[in-house]
């Protein structure tokens, strides 16, 4: 997952400097909505990358998951049975399938990595909204607006997964 991320990441960037210089060179509308999409895309996909190794080089996935904020309480589960979190959360992506591997990490290991995730993934879901600032110059203020929501919609549903998945893992420590 982490190699095709990058490779995507790259893509898109090569994409959006293609496209802008047609649209330089052939002022068409088509080549600005697709540089505009593409330049989007690279802005997504590099900042979960540049958040991720941050909070990687920072943390190392050594986060303590005794701290208030990832306590998840009863209502919160609650929520979560409600939106049948245990159904869906397998068809989620993992990024680095090994971080969460009990055959190579001890379960402390990994309830600190779901608290560096979560940790992530809500801070991609408020960069999320960044791109907005862009429908000033380039217009198109709802297309810029839903995919803002759609992204941080996105990653919401993997602090979720996080939240979720804690608990039984916390229980199995204190065993």
């Amino acid at each position: 997952m982490a190699r095709g991320m990058k490779i995507l990441a790259v893509v898109a960037v090569l994409l959006t400097a293609l496209f802008a210089a047609l649209y330089a060179f052939l002022p068409l509308g088509v080549f600005f909505s697709l540089a505009i999409t593409a330049g989007t895309l690279a802005y997504h996909l590099l900042m979960r990358l540049l958040v991720g190794g941050i909070y990687n080089a920072c943390l190392h996935n050594r986060v303590d998951y005794r701290k208030r904020w990832f306590v998840v309480g009863e209502t919160e589960k609650k929520l979560y049975d409600f939106l049948k979190v245990k159904q869906w959360k397998k068809f989620l992506p993992t990024y680095d399938p090994a971080t969460f591997d009990k055959k190579q990490h001890s379960w402390e290991e990994i309830a600190g990595a779901t608290c560096q995730s979560e940790l992530v993934h809500e801070t991609i879901a408020v960069l999320s909204f960044l791109p907005i600032v862009f429908s000033v110059w380039f217009g198109s203020t709802l297309v810029f607006v839903l995919t803002s929501v759609f992204s941080a919609l996105f990653d919401l549903s993997f602090v979720m997964l996080q939240r979720y998945n804690r608990p039984r893992i916390i229980r199995i420590i204190d065993r």
